[in-house]
């Protein structure tokens, strides 16, 4: 099947682009959030293309004052990936890998018009490949990149304007397989406890972006890890790799939530230099359709738009639900390098932390 993909130079395989090899659960996805320089007002949204399932969805989630406010896209694909519009969402690249805009017209009270200006080139990150036993779970590459919004934001008659240094954030894109849609049925053979243990945590200093990420399995082991500095303005050559990243976790009182996280790591040169974490509000990431019960991403929503809202109270959900594991908690960044040298900036910890973790003490799906 042609479709207006097959007029650029991006084909990948001896096929039209519509198809994405054979997988059932290959996908395509934008990511966004954003926040003002104090972290009272975060926004997030999302994207799919979801090529053999025939699904284009999408989400907007702004959280203020305590309460987050969702709503959800879907229609069908049509096996056109280059018309990246659900109803009222769109996203539309203005310069590769620097500019794009995300709009959202007025849908269920929340509307957004956006510009995100990259800070410096995004970063790529080593290639996710993770299995469970035998079976292929993911397989994907993922850029990202810190950068400023202009615009506004609207949440129910309110309409908050998106200006100057202050607003900053980060988006990503992925593509390749991951569990979308309707999940397997086929059981694992042997059985085994899910577990996954996974941070992300993209910041934003005065002059700079700083990326962390790991993966680790139940023993502690990363299996997937990365930390990378990024000067405004520098390009695809001038990214620095620091070294030897490791995130120590300090858990509130019978949770899974992350109180403090500190991650030392070491510049090219080999010198010391910490990272504190601290979580000012909790962003529940199933806003934008990650692990929800019925609007995760993929999910088949009838052969016409469907759209649905929810509202959630973050501080309030139970972590030990399945569905609020997934979080982006807007936390404050301090940063202390050597001869005194130090500043302070904002970003997100993402953390989904599910099954055994030796060095947490957690042996079970989710003991504490």
């Amino acid at each position: 099947m042609l479709t207006a993909g097959d007029e650029y130079p991006i084909h990948q395989t001896p096929e039209p682009v519509a198809y994405s090899g054979s997988d059932r659960n290959f996908y395509d996805r934008y990511f966004f959030n954003g926040y003002n320089g104090d972290g009272s007002v975060f926004f997030a949204a999302a994207m799919g293309v979801y090529p053999h399932l025939n699904v284009i969805d999408g989400a907007v989630s702004i959280l203020k004052d305590g309460v987050q406010h969702s709503v959800f896209l879907s229609r069908p694909l049509n096996m056109e990936r280059m018309d990246t519009r659900v109803g009222g969402l769109s996203v539309e690249v203005l310069e590769p890998l620097s500019r794009i805009a995300l709009r959202l017209e007025e849908t269920e009270g929340l509307s957004l018009d956006l510009q995100f200006t990259g800070r410096a080139f995004p970063i790529e990150e080593p290639r996710f490949t993770y299995r469970q036993g035998p079976r292929m779970l993911i397989d994907c590459t993922r850029m990202s990149q810190n950068g400023r919004w202009t615009g506004m934001l609207g949440i129910k008659g309110e309409r908050i304007e998106v200006q100057g240094q202050s607003w900053q954030g980060t988006r990503d894109r992925s593509w390749g397989v991951r569990p979308i849609g309707a999940a397997d049925p086929q059981p694992l053979v042997p059985a085994r406890l899910p577990q996954f243990y996974w941070i992300w945590t993209p910041t934003n200093f005065p002059n700079l972006s700083m990326f962390f990420h790991v993966n680790d399995d139940g023993a502690g082991g990363s299996w997937n890890t990365r930390a990378v500095l990024a000067m405004d303005g520098a390009e695809a050559g001038g990214l620095l790799h620091l070294n030897v990243p490791k995130m120590q976790v300090d858990y509130a009182p019978g949770t899974r939530r992350m109180q403090k996280g500190v991650l030392n790591l070491q510049d090219g040169a080999g010198r010391p230099h910490t990272v504190t974490y601290t979580p000012k509000a909790t962003f529940l990431m199933k806003g934008i359709g990650y692990g929800h019960p019925e609007w995760r991403h993929g999910t088949h929503h009838g052969d016409q738009l469907a759209v649905h809202a929810e509202t959630y109270h973050p501080e309030e959900a139970d972590w030990r639900d399945p569905t609020n594991l997934h979080i982006q908690a807007i936390s404050s960044a301090l940063h202390e390098g050597p001869d005194g040298q130090g500043s302070e900036g904002i970003g997100t910890f993402e953390q989904l932390f599910l099954g055994p973790h030796a060095p947490s003490g957690w042996k079970d799906v989710l003991d504490a």
